[in-house]
């Protein structure tokens, strides 16, 4: 019940407590200089990520698991994918629904839900950006194996990095009582994350986006 418990937090952090944060977050309206550095290395993150996919999509179907606000989903498309995007959030979905350009529409199809579904169908890749960062490696482990059994080529994601910086952080975030605690980031260092899917498929190590308060460890899965 571990993933569940889990996903249920996340649901009610970004569908409750932070929906209006994030979608100021990926705007173009002013933010603090500390959501700028956040701002800035999911762009950087972004952009990584989308570098292991072709650059035309064409034909291809892409589960963007943990869409968000959209953005991911927006290039995806414009790049002639047939994009599948999915977030726990209804109201993360509709925002990204609603930016959309209209032009784009009849390549994506929204969902609210769980990025696991098999009702999503089969994909040639899966891009996860920061979605799997609140799990342990036995979660990340099953959701792999999951997508990977209906992924044709890869599956790129990110996971948060275990840093001194960030232990203590996750440390620190215990002294909190429950009900005042956004979802905690659970560390992964891909050496150790590598040898837990070992038996199930292939780890990549795409590198590490750090900018201000905004850290990130990029990672590609095949199976």
């Amino acid at each position: 019940m571990r993933y569940e418990a889990t996903r249920s937090r996340v649901e009610d952090y970004f569908d409750r407590t932070a929906t209006k944060t994030w979608e100021r977050l990926t705007s173009d309206a002013p933010v603090s200089k500390i959501r700028e550095t956040v701002r800035q290395g999911r762009d950087q993150m972004r952009e990584r990520l989308l570098a292991r996919l072709p650059s035309d999509l064409t034909g291809r179907r892409i589960l963007d698991a943990g869409c968000g606000t959209g953005m991911v989903t927006e290039i995806m498309a414009a790049r002639g994918a047939e994009v599948v995007a999915v977030d726990i959030s209804p109201q993360l979905v509709e925002i990204a629904r609603s930016r959309l350009t209209p032009g784009l529409a009849a390549r994506v199809t929204f969902h609210a839900g769980d990025m696991l579904s098999a009702d999503l169908g089969r994909f040639d890749h899966v891009l996860a950006m920061d979605s799997l960062i609140y799990y342990h490696a036995h979660d990340i482990r099953n959701a792999l194996s999951v997508l990977g059994e209906r992924t044709q080529e890869n599956i790129v994601f990110t996971v948060a990095p275990r840093t001194p910086l960030l232990m203590m952080m996750w440390n620190a975030g215990k002294l909190f009582p429950r009900a005042d605690r956004s979802p905690t980031m659970i560390p992964h260092a891909p050496k150790s994350l590598s040898r837990e899917l070992e038996d199930i498929g292939t780890l990549a190590d795409l590198g590490r986006v750090s900018k201000g308060f905004y850290i990130s460890q990029a990672l590609e899965f095949r199976v």
